[in-house]
């Protein structure tokens, strides 16, 4: 089993890092395969709404969106960090997302339906609750079952020292890390139990113009 951990954050080694890696350990502890997958600094364009995706299920602006999205298909799990910019998510993460989640639904291989998936913010002082509950919402439009912790998964500190200090949010990644993990080793006993996954049907999209 594998879980995807994508650092949103322009610092490649920073906060959101520090918060990041407590989760891989801790998933690595548990037996769960871990990659981070680092954003970078190059920008990154915000989805144009051009459709090429629903014939191909990939973004027409080939970057690190079809990169992460060839990965994603073989994992088993995700969790998503972003630094909080201005009391929401950071640019660069949101752009990735609304392109990587509405390509990925147009997707044969469906890469995110009922792999469970978490959101990680770290900020200086405040915003966090904000910013993960924006994330958040990817999940549950996407039929991800969602990882909670024993608090809103979030992280303090200016710098990944002041992070290493934060004794409660490192504690909450940690937690956070082991439900993530209980809940796979479920997903794959009910695999193997035959459990079979719930009974799809068509979207049915209404507007409410009369």
């Amino acid at each position: 089993m594998k879980v995807i951990l994508v650092n949103g954050s322009p610092h490649e080694k920073g906060c959101t890092d520090t918060a990041l890696e407590t989760v891989a350990k801790t998933l690595n502890e548990e037996g769960i395969e871990t990659r981070i997958f680092h954003l970078g600094t190059k920008p990154l364009i915000g989805c144009t709404a051009c459709g090429a995706c629903a014939k191909t299920g990939r973004c027409v602006y080939d970057d690190r969106v079809n990169e992460f999205l060839d990965l994603a298909e073989e994992a088993d799990g995700f969790v998503f960090g972003s630094p909080v910019h201005y009391a929401s998510a950071g640019g660069a993460i949101v752009s990735f997302m609304d392109r990587a989640f509405y390509a990925g639904s147009n997707s044969a291989k469906l890469p995110f339906y009922l792999k469970p998936a978490a959101a990680v913010v770290s900020a200086r002082r405040a915003g966090t609750t904000a910013a993960f509950d924006q994330l958040n919402k990817y999940f549950t439009i996407s039929q991800m079952p969602v990882i909670s912790s024993r608090y809103w998964n979030m992280v303090h500190g200016t710098k990944p020292e002041d992070v290493e200090n934060d004794a409660e949010g490192l504690q909450i990644m940690r937690v956070l890390a082991r439900n993530m993990a209980w809940f796979l080793k479920c997903k794959e006993a009910g695999r193997k139990a035959g459990v079979p996954f719930p009974q799809r049907e068509e979207n049915i999209r209404t507007n409410f113009i009369r």
